[in-house]
């Protein structure tokens, strides 16, 4: 369960605040001053305060201020009736999360919310790289023991006491974010902020905005300044994910930043100086890249000082029972039940080849975990619904990955239009997957933009699509 403080003197907004916060996921507290958000922080271990700037007593960039001393994480988001500018950009520079202006628009608070609890939940969840997990003090870990893992626990470790950019590489899914994490979590920057930003998730005319921020007037839509990811993490780590995917423009503020730690707000002209680690992913072999000119070769070398190479999953059979043996683990845990895996299914997880690396594994035994029927997970519960084995799904065409949706589409094709197959297709898909878009988006054979701008089309059209932690989307049919 996630802790949401809200400190703010106005009933009005609290009484709001428990309407549009009225979850199981979401405990609430409030109180009425600075002095008495700060007396309480220690103790409640918020995820998330939301704090207004004008009050009684200590206005909130002063609360924000010592509230900084105490947790250098913890992400704050802050809120004005008298929004100006000054007030806006002194908060980002203080290490607010984000500002907001009231009178609040509600989808888009709850949107705020949410991308600040993942944030939230990225910064406290320490990474473990220890081969064998053993204990039940780790929050998440990266598992392996073959040879090339070991590898890159050695190069995690050796990274803890540089501030060295890293490039770490290997196919989507194989725990690339994970890595980074473990890196960020045993640096000497581990008590400063960590920001997350998947560069193919984002629209590429937004990205360099979302990074750097903008001036006023800088673009159409751009109605006030805005402070980008890079000054918000200051002294921090920023991850940048799928890096391969960035414009040439954003490339080029990129080394800059690299090079002389400076850069510019997009339509502005005042150089920002900030003191930021860059820790870098991609699935794209950047080497093809810079030799197709469309990435730049002086980028690639300041970003692949150190070079993590993840295995994929097939490259590491050894490891696939240990994996599943933990997520199995996890995911009953956290239902509830009791699962071990047979040993009918375990020969068979030897025997797929796993294209989706870890992720696919992972969502197969989350899958297994709900289904299995009673406390011992048999090869039928990992399965697809049409009796095929994940070996001979994954041989099959791509219009075949349809069997993979937790409930068949049944509909006949004759009749209907292309677009109401595609959109059966990807729901369907999206649906197999849990919720989890990048591994559906491999799936079905599209980039994970396409499959976003897709679920943006569905939306409303007798379909919610609400989304989750950690890249996931869930999935709502209405009316």
């Amino acid at each position: 369960m996630d802790k949401l403080l809200l400190i703010d003197d106005e009933e009005d907004v609290q009484y709001s605040f428990r309407r549009t916060f009225d979850s199981p996921e979401i405990e609430l507290t409030t109180a009425t001053s600075g002095e008495e958000g700060l007396r309480l922080i220690p103790k409640l271990k918020p995820n998330l305060v939301m704090m207004d700037i004008r009050m009684g007593g200590m206005n909130g960039l002063e609360t924000l201020r010592r509230l900084r001393q105490i947790d250098a994480k913890l992400p704050v988001i802050m809120m004005t009736a008298y929004g100006t500018t000054q007030t806006a950009i002194e908060a980002m520079k203080l290490g607010a999360y984000d500002y907001l202006l009231k009178p609040f628009d509600v989808p888009k608070l709850k949107q705020i919310v949410f991308d600040a609890l993942k944030a939230a939940r990225a910064m406290k969840q320490v990474v473990s790289y220890q081969p064998l997990l053993e204990s039940e003090d780790y929050d998440l870990g990266i598992v392996g023991r073959c040879e090339q893992m070991q590898n890159v626990f050695k190069l995690i470790g050796q990274l803890s006491a540089s501030d060295a950019t890293a490039l770490i590489t290997g196919e989507s899914g194989t725990g690339k974010e994970l890595v980074a994490r473990a890196i960020y979590n045993h640096s000497q920057r581990a008590s400063q902020p960590f920001l997350a930003i998947n560069c193919a998730a984002i629209p590429e005319n937004l990205l360099e905005s979302e990074l750097f921020g903008h001036e006023k007037g800088a673009f159409t839509g751009a109605t006030n300044q805005r402070i980008g990811k890079f000054e918000q993490c200051n002294h921090g780590t920023i991850f940048l994910d799928e890096i391969g995917d960035m414009t040439p423009a954003t490339q080029t503020k990129i080394l800059r930043v690299l090079q002389s730690g400076t850069f510019e707000r997009v339509g502005g002209n005042q150089p920002i100086k900030v003191d930021v680690r860059v820790i870098a992913a991609t699935n794209k072999p950047l080497e093809q890249a810079v030799a197709a000119r469309t990435f730049r070769e002086d980028l690639f070398y300041r970003l692949n000082v150190v070079n993590l190479k993840i295995p994929a999953l097939r490259e590491r059979p050894a490891d696939v029972l240990e994996l599943a043996d933990h997520f199995v683990k996890m995911y009953a845990k956290a239902n509830g039940v009791a699962r071990v895996l047979s040993t009918e299914a375990r020969a068979q997880l030897i025997a797929n080849r796993w294209p989706g690396n870890v992720r696919e594994l992972e969502n197969a035994m989350h899958r297994a975990v709900l289904i299995a029927a009673n406390g011992e997970i048999g090869p039928d519960s990992i399965i697809a619904p049409d009796g095929a084995r994940l070996e001979e799904q994954r041989a099959a065409p791509a219009v075949a990955h349809a069997a993979f949706a937790a409930e068949t589409v049944t509909r006949a094709l004759v009749g209907r239009t292309v677009a109401d197959v595609e959109r059966d297709l990807i729901l369907e898909t999206l649906k197999h997957c849990l919720g989890n878009r990048t591994h559906a988006a491999n799936i079905l054979g599209i980039s994970i933009r396409t499959l976003r701008n897709k679920l943006n089309e569905y939306a409303g059209d007798g379909v919610a699509v609400t989304p989750a932690a950690n890249g996931m989307s869930e999935l709502r049919f209405v009316g």
